[in-house]
């Protein structure tokens, strides 16, 4: 039970990798509370399927960058981007020893595997659950810590903030609907992207980009509210829900898209927006509403090894891919914008900091590389917790107060907050 007026010395918005890595980071002195507007493992981060990059040897970093910068059509911030590639290798050392475990080959080292965009191969991956496993790991690790405090099916409302400043937020618990004011030094906001806004989207329909939408309306500078990111393949369904995603690394270990005539028209390897194109276009000239994926050139051992979960998917559905191609369509996966940062995920809002797929850092440009998402999110996250400690805790002594009055109306709430995003995302493509 969360009580109003409550004091934190952290308050975080969203229980994915960015939420949790930043948690974790913080000391165990520290009392935090993190947010979910679900429940705690219903995050995207839970769902990525193909992996994590990393920078497997000094030689390949030129490669990397070109490959990060090329798939973001070099409006990528490059001191991002340099960031991001030269701390991966001790982010994948600090996840296991959290317990999260990767591909080994028979002498124990990392197996690597290629998704679209990338010259060579540098992704770790769990099977395909790669997203889950790392998440878990972390999961289980901060519901250990007592000083970390999870409050399911709570939704942050609005920051509480005054004279450019930010003192916490007004918590909207799910059950009863009750408004609380929680005050704390630092607030980070992770709660993930946009993608519920969309009819067809990879996402959980929980995820609406209401810290993006709270952000803009206490100040906060966004960035890029229309850069969205297509994934080329999701299983096509005549269900309505969430589409479940067929990883790109499916494509990265030998899958070809074909045509209605069962003939190849593409390079699968090409960035996502390129190869989601192809298939559009694809589409148009069949008069169709997808393609067709064949796993088959993979081969049974590496599918049943490293694609079980989306295997076991499309057996539920009817189709057994090692028999025949599995039908795909493009759907909106990532979320490039959002409240923009700097290198430590500060906001010009003080106190007040973003990451993960809410936060702009400049990182991905235009379009995301595959699998640079996680690694990011978790650099960032820990980044920010650092840049806490650096600022120091317990130096606020008076908390403004916040009449709750405003959001009983739920429902327009949300609605005002959806058309924020949309008229800024409007606007944005506009100007470009």
């Amino acid at each position: 039970m969360l009580f109003s007026e409550e004091k934190y010395d952290v308050l975080i918005v969203g229980t994915g990798v960015a939420g949790l890595c930043c948690a974790l980071n913080l000391p165990e002195s520290a009392k935090v509370l993190m947010l979910s507007k679900d429940a705690a493992d219903r995050s995207d981060s839970f769902l990525a399927q193909g992996g994590i990059c990393v920078l497997k040897s000094p030689d390949d970093f030129a490669q990397y960058f070109d490959d990060t910068m090329r798939a973001g059509h070099y409006e990528n911030n490059p001191d991002a981007v340099k960031l991001m590639i030269e701390s991966s290798p001790d982010m994948i050392a600090e996840l296991v020893r959290r317990g999260v475990s990767f591909a080994r080959d028979e002498a124990g080292n990392f197996r690597y595997t290629r998704e679209g965009g990338h010259s060579s191969p540098r992704i770790l991956f769990h099977d395909d659950v790669t997203g889950k496993e790392i998440t878990s790991n972390l999961l289980r690790e901060a519901k250990e810590r007592k000083n970390i405090r999870i409050a399911e099916y709570c939704e942050l409302v609005d920051v509480i903030a005054e004279g450019g400043e930010c003192f916490g937020g007004v918590v909207r618990i799910g059950a009863s609907g009750e408004l609380v004011r929680v005050y704390a030094d630092y607030t980070l906001l992770a709660s993930g992207g946009i993608g519920g806004l969309y009819e067809n989207s990879t996402n959980y329909r929980h995820l609406t980009g209401d810290a993006l939408a709270i952000a803009m309306k206490n100040g906060a500078e966004v960035e890029h509210l229309d850069y969205v990111q297509i994934h080329p393949t999701t299983f096509y369904s005549e269900k309505h829900g969430r589409r479940f995603l067929i990883s790109e690394s499916v494509r990265g270990e030998g899958g070809v898209l074909l045509d209605a005539e069962g003939r190849r028209f593409c390079n699968e390897l090409l960035p996502r927006d390129i190869v989601s194109g192809e298939i559009r276009e694809q589409m148009k000239k069949d008069g169709t509403k997808f393609v067709w994926l064949d796993m088959r050139p993979i081969g049974e051992k590496t599918i049943r090894e490293h694609f079980p979960t989306i295997f076991r998917h499309c057996l539920d559905e009817g189709f057994d891919v090692l028999k025949t191609p599995i039908p795909v369509v493009p759907a909106q996966h990532y979320f490039m914008g959002g409240i923009k940062v700097d290198l430590d995920g500060r906001t010009n809002i003080r106190r007040l900091y973003a990451a993960g797929e809410t936060a702009c850092n400049g990182v991905h440009g235009k379009n995301r590389l595959a699998s640079n998402s996680l690694l990011e999110s978790l650099i960032w996250a820990k980044r920010a917790a650092n840049s806490m400690m650096q600022r120091g805790m317990g130096q606020i002594t008076r908390f403004p107060k916040k009449d709750t009055a405003e959001y009983a109306d739920y429902r327009t709430l949300k609605e005002n907050y959806a058309n924020m995003i949309r008229e800024e995302a409007e606007r944005e493509a506009y100007c470009d």
